[in-house]
């Protein structure tokens, strides 16, 4: 097992590399810099004035130079200051990750404990009105769009009963009701999409393993169903399950983005978002060079959980 991280490890660094160079091109082929979003195309500056501010920043040396620079700044463990803010990139990144943390963990918890009970429930009873309520229920989960849940979520308690969440972050720590109120709906609406693919992949699947031979066997044995059902056929479903949640969480984070800007919860995505339109580089590479670190890290783990719910996989 530790062999097979270590490996895996090592196998990651050319992924993060390329997305390095490729987020680090794609940025300085944008029109305008953060000079140019500060003060506007009509600004008081003169041309070299503004070039004078570009040697400053770095921004005038050739692309070559300031990704060398970039790079050995990162392995000496400095991402850099904030071209807008002159602020430590790392410090405005780690005062926004715990947001999309917390979002991503609620859409996950409410995921697992709404899609893999329905979808359980719909496999042992299919082709009945639970079977086909689930199913319904799923179809719409998957195809309705996370910002159309969130502009109705915000819109219609405003106009029917004057509610509003409270605007802002508060610590979960400081005062847990708020925290929650401000949280718990855009973490349920991300997790709707992944509550129904999670019910629907989990009927599938339960499904095909309730046919197997010895799920008939374990009957024949006269073990209770409730047996068979969780200490069989829904562990031998789980793999599948576990694999679609790697995927899943990066989508989460990509739409945080929506939420955060929805309910004016100040998160990675909506640092990320506002940094594309100030044109702050520095803080845009070290935003996807760290989700990106973690993301890799995610998908190992998913990887080496399959030893754990699956006893026969093993990794060498």
């Amino acid at each position: 097992m530790q062999r097979y991280i270590i490996r895996r490890a090592i196998l990651n660094i050319p992924v993060i590399i390329i997305v390095m160079v490729f987020i680090f091109l794609l940025l300085r082929l944008q029109p305008g810099d953060v000079l140019l979003a500060s003060i506007g195309e009509t600004g008081n500056y003169s041309p070299e004035q503004l070039e004078q501010f570009r040697k400053e920043l770095g921004l005038s040396d050739p692309i070559h130079i300031q990704f060398v620079n970039w790079t050995g700044n990162l392995l000496q463990g400095d991402f850099g200051n904030s071209l807008w803010t002159g602020q430590p990139t790392w410090t405005r990144f780690w005062q926004a990750v715990g947001v999309s943390i917390e979002l991503t963990i609620i859409a996950i918890v409410l995921a697992w404990v709404i899609g893999i009970p329905i979808g359980i429930l719909s496999a042992v009873s299919q082709d009945t009105a639970l079977d086909y309520i689930g199913r319904l229920i799923a179809v719409f989960g998957v195809a309705a769009p996370a910002f159309w849940l969130g502009t109705m979520a915000v819109a219609f308690p405003a106009i029917w009963w004057g509610y509003q969440a409270p605007l802002g972050q508060k610590s979960i720590f400081d005062d847990p009701l708020v925290n929650l109120q401000q949280y718990l709906l855009p973490g349920f609406i991300l997790g709707v999409e992944g509550a129904a693919g999670q019910m629907r992949l989990c009927r599938s699947q339960m499904l095909e393993v309730l046919r197997q031979d010895y799920i008939r066997t374990a009957r024949a044995k006269g073990l209770a169903e409730r047996t068979v059902i969780y200490r069989h056929a829904l562990r031998n479903a789980l793999i599948p399950l576990v694999t679609l949640w790697g995927a899943r969480i990066a989508g989460i984070l990509g739409g945080s983005v929506i939420m955060e800007q929805l309910f004016s919860l100040p998160g990675v995505g909506q640092l990320t978002l506002s940094s594309f339109q100030l044109r702050d580089y520095t803080q845009i590479q070290t935003n996807i060079l760290v989700v990106t670190i973690l993301l890799v890290f995610v998908i190992l783990a998913t990887d080496v959980s399959y030893a754990f719910v699956d006893p026969r996989i093993r990794y060498s």
